[in-house]
């Protein structure tokens, strides 16, 4: 063309949980029934919606005023609900005025790193989110910066290579953390938080706390929501319905910003987000109308207690299968969705495969695996053979070997099954090079 038309940062924008399917699609047209495991949708795996649930969704359907446009910001009333839930417990205030809604988070994280000045930099965890690091890096045009979760230290952020990484690089303009973990699902202590706000706070940074899956947090596990520490640092944090509910479909979530009034700096960039919003009119309404009467209904805290020890439950099944496997490191997970496995160092080669009975799966896996990252060729081998679909560590912005599968499938039967398999898959491969 006449002019160059692609972003400097294109080539970042990178989703290894949803680039698989490609693959997987590909090895389903071959006759391999696929076992999805590499995305967090419940519905998609047998999650049913509470009927009360549905019959509040179901009557707001029926509402008129469930189709108009509603405020750029979002719901008034619903705003002013959330505004009133965080109020009530201690720590920084949000009025209403300080609740953004967009469709979904991943819209949320576009805006943010899209109206972000491009040399100020946000450091992020590492293994990360791919919608946080990709975004991050196709806004500045470089690999996305990343402090250390340290699987030593039960996946805890290691607070020295952050010191160090913020006090040396006075790009970096904000800490994202991730609470509970994606992929990890470590959840932070009260006293790790204040430690990071610590740092914000010297090097007078911004916080972005994504706190998705803050209802999501096993029995037993402490949760602290960043607002009850954040003390004055200016801060975000992000929240959804998606897994709550769980409605992903409804692609709703919104910011709750703290401390806007501290920084003029920080309040012009929430600005420019409300702005952005309204160029777009709105978010979708109907799902916005539905938070206050789910979330203010009082059998709500029983379902999400109810549904944190159903996956509580299934990740320490998968723990018990995992946990005995030579090669490889496993932590219980506090919380979300996911469990990680990790590969020891050195145990990986190029000469480790899985046999596959197809001749056509098989001479496709064995061409598309050559050169790849070696956690990557163990997730393509398993697809192949056993048809189960998970993310390899190395597509959550880490030098870390290991993979990442999902806590929801529904059918016991069928979960055991694949958790099996994959213990299985792991232990053929790694014999398999020797």
């Amino acid at each position: 063309m006449r002019r160059k038309i692609v972003h400097v940062g294109a080539k970042q924008l990178t989703y290894e949980i949803r680039q698989i399917v490609s693959v997987a699609n590909r090895i389903a047209g071959f006759g391999r029934e696929i076992k999805w495991e590499n995305i967090g949708d419940p519905i998609e795996k047998g999650a049913v919606i509470e009927p009360w649930m549905k019959e509040i969704v179901t009557g707001l359907a029926a509402q008129d005023q469930s189709y108009r446009y509603t405020d750029s910001q979002g719901e008034p009333a619903t705003r002013k609900f959330l505004s009133e839930l965080i109020n009530s417990r201690p720590g920084a205030n949000a009025g209403a005025d300080d609740i953004i809604f967009f469709n979904g988070l991943g819209d949320a994280v576009a805006k943010i790193f899209g109206f972000l000045k491009r040399e100020a930099r946000i450091i992020g965890p590492s293994p990360a989110y791919s919608t946080h690091s990709s975004a991050e890096a196709a806004h500045s045009g470089y690999d996305h910066l990343t402090y250390k979760l340290d699987p030593e230290n039960q996946w805890l952020p290691d607070l020295d290579d952050l010191r160090n990484k913020v006090k040396y690089n006075d790009s970096i303009a904000g800490i994202l953390l991730i609470n509970p973990d994606n992929p990890t699902g470590i959840v932070y202590s009260r006293e790790l938080l204040k430690q990071i706000v610590d740092i914000a706070a010297e090097h007078d940074l911004f916080i972005i706390a994504d706190e998705t899956y803050c209802n999501v947090v096993f029995p037993g596990v402490e949760f602290t929501y960043i607002n009850e520490v954040i003390g004055n640092v200016p801060a975000i944090s992000m929240k959804s319905v998606s897994k709550e509910y769980p409605w992903p479909g409804a692609r709703c979530g919104w910011l709750e910003v703290y401390n806007r009034g501290r920084d003029e700096e920080f309040n012009t960039f929430i600005l420019s987000l409300i702005n952005a919003k309204r160029l777009e009119v709105c978010s979708t309404t109907l799902p916005q109308l539905s938070i206050p009467p789910i979330m203010g209904d009082p059998r709500y805290p029983e379902h999400l207690r109810k549904q944190s020890e159903i996956y509580a439950g299934r990740a320490a099944e998968a723990f018990s299968v995992m946990s005995g496997i030579d090669g490889v490191k496993v932590i219980m997970p506090q919380g979300a969705l996911y469990f990680t496995v990790m590969f020891e160092d050195g145990v990986l080669n190029e000469n480790q495969k899985l046999e596959i009975a197809e001749d056509d799966i098989r001479t496709y896996i064995e061409e598309i695996t050559k050169g790849m990252a070696l956690d990557k060729r163990f997730v393509y081998y398993l697809l192949g053979a056993e048809g189960i679909c998970v993310v390899p560590l190395t597509g959550f912005c880490s030098d870390l070997k290991g993979f990442r599968f999902t806590l929801l499938e529904s059918d016991d039967r069928k979960r055991m099954d694949i958790y099996s398999s994959i213990a299985e898959s792991v232990r053929k491969f790694l014999a398999s090079g020797q």
